[in-house]
């Protein structure tokens, strides 16, 4: 049987989660299941362990392997478990010699079952091309950047994916020209904290410049999208390119976590709700019709009623079209899991209001879009996306190709035509 990879979290670990069934296919594996965990929250841990107790049960003969930030930060209560044969480290999956060595320790019988290395010992990253991407498939990632370098007080992702470091440029231009070549028609660039691309990198080039290589080196790309950034670090080449070329996506996906200033000290943030405000005006003005994504935290530490209202009025003085609400969720380890808690239900009550006005906001952008001219990406036979990510109920046309259409309504969650 097959190699099935269940992947929870990021867009990052879905890229990786393709090079993982090369890797792991190549080295012979077969009747396995490999859950590619997220350490983001305590829910996304929870949900790993339910789901490899839930596959055993349904394929009891199947080895499991887990992998990915929690595997990393949590090894030991994995190997714990009854139903988990081998736990790989976060950077270990990226690599044929790790599932090379978990198929010997699978033939040999070994009882050790933790294969997770010092991720913080890691300082350079191989380009990872994806062969098993489809020819023809409408969005294709390319991991540009891993790791982070800052130590937010809430986050452990640092611990699971080690500190910053990139892909050099020559690599990723060379990636984006042979995934263009396959006939994919949108590049995401990808990666855990992309806006610190390139500051171990000799000359130490920014997101911008590596932006501006790809668009002037691949000509023939169509779409180059950029997945979330920290907006305190976008750089001049980068809003240069924001104005300047019409492929590169007028959507932004913005790590803000807080309107509240005090919050975002507590969390130990660089930019302040002003900064925010003042990115999200200065991008409408080079481009204007650009679309703003989101995360924001509800029920931080501290976090009082009048400042969540504080992020509660962040989504319309921003101009938020897309939220990616965190209830917060105390991670073992961090600072902020020693703060002063907020109680469980008004985390949870602050998260429930934060996801009704995203809806609002979408709603609202969508029914502005009506009547408007644009290039949608066919991602299959139901549905396509506008430059912005909008969602475009449509059907009859050839996935992967894109179509400049008008926008004639919406059906309150997608566009239509």
């Amino acid at each position: 049987m097959a190699i099935d990879i269940v992947t929870f979290g990021c867009r990052l670990n879905a890229f990786e989660a393709e090079v993982i069934r090369s890797k792991a296919e190549g080295a012979g594996l077969s009747d396995t299941i490999v859950i590619n965990s997220c350490a983001v929250t305590n829910e996304a841990v929870a949900q790993a362990r339910q789901s490899i107790r839930k596959l055993k049960r349904e394929r009891p003969g199947a080895r499991i392997v887990v992998t990915g930030c929690a595997a990393q930060t949590q090894s030991q209560m994995f190997a714990d478990m009854a139903e988990v044969d081998r736990v790989v480290g976060n950077d270990d999956k990226m690599r044929s010699s790790a599932w090379q060595e978990t198929r010997n320790a699978f033939d040999l019988g070994a009882s050790e079952k933790i294969a997770v290395s010092d991720i913080m010992a890691i300082r350079e990253m191989a380009p990872h091309l994806v062969e098993g991407y489809a020819s023809g498939l409408p969005r294709v990632f390319v991991q540009v950047q891993n790791g982070c370098d800052h130590r937010c007080t809430f986050c452990i992702i640092p611990f699971g994916r080690g500190n910053s470091r990139s892909v050099p440029m020559g690599a990723v231009v060379e990636q984006v020209r042979a995934l263009v070549e396959r006939g994919h028609a949108e590049i995401v660039l990808t990666g855990v904290d992309l806006t610190s691309y390139g500051t171990d990198l000799p000359g130490a080039p920014k997101l911008g410049m590596l932006t501006k290589q790809i668009l002037r080196h691949v000509p023939e790309l169509k779409r180059l999208r950029i997945s979330s950034i920290d907006s305190i670090e976008a750089d001049s080449d980068l809003l240069d390119a924001i104005a300047d070329d019409a492929r590169l996506m007028p959507h932004l996906h913005l790590s803000l976590q807080s309107g509240d200033d005090m919050i975002l000290k507590r969390m130990k943030r660089r930019h302040s709700r002003q900064d925010a405000i003042a990115f999200c005006d200065q991008v409408r003005r080079l481009r204007p019709d650009v679309a703003f994504g989101a995360d924001i935290i509800a029920g931080f530490p501290t976090e009082t009623e009048e400042m969540f209202s504080r992020s509660l009025d962040l989504v319309e003085e921003c101009g938020l079209t897309f939220l990616h609400v965190f209830p917060y969720s105390p991670r073992p380890g961090t600072p902020a899991a020693r703060m002063p808690q907020v109680a469980g239900a008004a985390i949870k009550a602050r998260a429930k209001r934060l996801r009704a006005a995203g809806e609002v906001a979408l709603r609202r952008r969508l029914q502005a879009e009506v009547g408007a001219t644009r290039d949608v990406l066919i991602e299959s036979d139901g549905q396509g996306r506008t430059e912005h990510y909008l969602p475009v109920a449509i059907a009859g046309k050839r996935v992967g190709s894109v179509v400049r259409l008008r926008i004639a309504g919406s059906d309150g969650g997608r566009l239509t035509i």
